[in-house]
């Protein structure tokens, strides 16, 4: 393949996992900002139950992630993908026609967690991360990382359309029909994957998969990416769950509050592009524990202003530009540090800590509110987990290992 070949294949490949990722992850997003109330309402619970399936879909997906991304590294991505999108589409038709709490954590829950884990950031670096060289891995991780971002953008007027005008059971089915599309374009892009890939030596110590696990896990900057991608779940998750019915709470008109969730997705679209171009120039913690630490000071500036629309649009601007822009700087660090043989299961790892802070952003938001009353307690701790998560990211050593190895005498 020449080099005008392999440049054509990768805006391809770009293209096609940035339309998997913006449905898979707008329609997630969607699912978990949009149906807390229209669900909870007329099944009569009150707000844990169904923040507990967010919370259970969040934990599923951080659970079977470094599985699915092992399997997506050993045996390629399609499967994964297809097999992802059809378990989406039965996840969303399911809940549509759920009679209890039960039926709602399985479907919404167990089902369509591991379809999120199929069909996300894990399995799509997978194939994308063979395909470029280092030194644009965060790049693209960069590009795809906004499309999903602004896939969010697009699905949540989508959602909430049909949830205004045919209820929130037609909406799951029109998801439902939406996410099953995923199956041929996962087909597509494992395919220009398979065409694109270069050659991937091994690193040092990870010439099989137990031997990576166990090299990483020896790394403290292993151990420290794991930590503060926790705070991250947590943060975003529960802003993402919450907002909305806190908005509501405090007697903001409901589509200030969805017109927040848009605004997060566009301005993500932004921040995810310039963290993956930042992380690309300057050292990768740096930029991790900036993002970190203004989430705090974004939060502490939004609960301190008296509440408005307004500063509901600023709020949702500035922190969508710091959303998911962990992303594309956490993976490609993974990658430059360990290789990316087995991006997809030493990634899926990290994110499993992500998902254990999802699930307790989630179930802790909706458990504390109705234990309290308000959110207070749980912004609180986004404030300070955000601290914490700025400085666990100052010591990480960048170096690959190849580099760390001394040279024998």
């Amino acid at each position: 393949m020449t080099e005008t070949q392999r440049h054509s294949n990768l805006l391809r490949a770009l293209l096609v996992v940035s339309l998997i990722l913006g449905i898979a992850m707008g329609t997630r997003n969607a699912f978990s900002g949009l149906y807390l109330q229209p669900i909870s309402g007329d099944m009569k619970w009150g707000r844990e139950v169904f923040s507990f399936t967010i919370a259970l879909q969040n934990l599923v997906w951080g659970a079977s992630q470094p599985f699915i991304g092992y399997i997506a590294d050993r045996w390629g991505a399609k499967r994964v993908l297809m097999i992802g999108a059809a378990l989406y589409a039965l996840g969303l038709a399911g809940t549509a026609f759920l009679t209890s709490g039960t039926t709602l954590a399985l479907t919404g829950g167990i089902v369509m967690g591991i379809a999120v884990a199929c069909t996300t950031y894990s399995v799509a670096y997978s194939v994308l991360g063979k395909m470029v060289d280092a030194s644009r891995r965060a790049w693209a991780f960069g590009i795809s990382a906004a499309a999903g971002s602004f896939g969010q953008f697009l699905m949540i007027p989508v959602a909430q359309w049909f949830i205004s005008h045919q209820g929130w059971q037609t909406s799951l089915l029109a998801l439902a029909i939406i996410t099953a599309t995923m199956a041929p374009l996962g087909w597509y892009f494992a395919k220009l994957g398979a065409t694109g890939r270069l050659p991937q030596p091994s690193t040092v110590g990870q010439a099989s998969a137990g031997e990576a696990l166990r090299t990483a896990f020896g790394d403290r900057s292993y151990t420290l990416l794991t930590l503060g991608y926790f705070v991250c779940g947590f943060q975003v998750v529960f802003i993402g769950a919450h907002l909305t019915p806190y908005l509501l709470d405090k007697g903001t008109p409901a589509h200030v509050g969805v017109t927040a969730l848009m605004l997060v997705g566009l301005f993500n679209c932004i921040g995810t592009y310039v963290a993956g171009v930042l992380a690309g120039k300057m050292p990768k913690r740096y930029v991790l524990s900036f993002i970190y630490f203004m989430r705090s000071v974004v939060i502490v500036i939004f609960l301190a202003v008296p509440l408005s629309a307004w500063s509901v649009y600023v709020f949702a601007a500035a922190i969508g530009v710091l959303w998911l822009s962990t992303v594309p700087p956490t993976n490609a660090l993974i990658a430059q540090i360990y290789g990316a043989r087995y991006l997809g299961m030493l990634g899926g790892i990290v994110f499993f800590s992500h998902q254990i802070g999802s699930f307790l952003g989630a179930w802790l938001g909706g458990k504390l509110y109705d234990a309290t009353g308000s959110y207070n307690v749980v912004w609180m701790i986004c404030i300070g987990l955000g601290v914490f998560a700025a400085l666990v990211h100052l010591p990480i050593d960048e170096r690959s290992l190849e580099s760390r190895t001394p040279v024998p005498a």
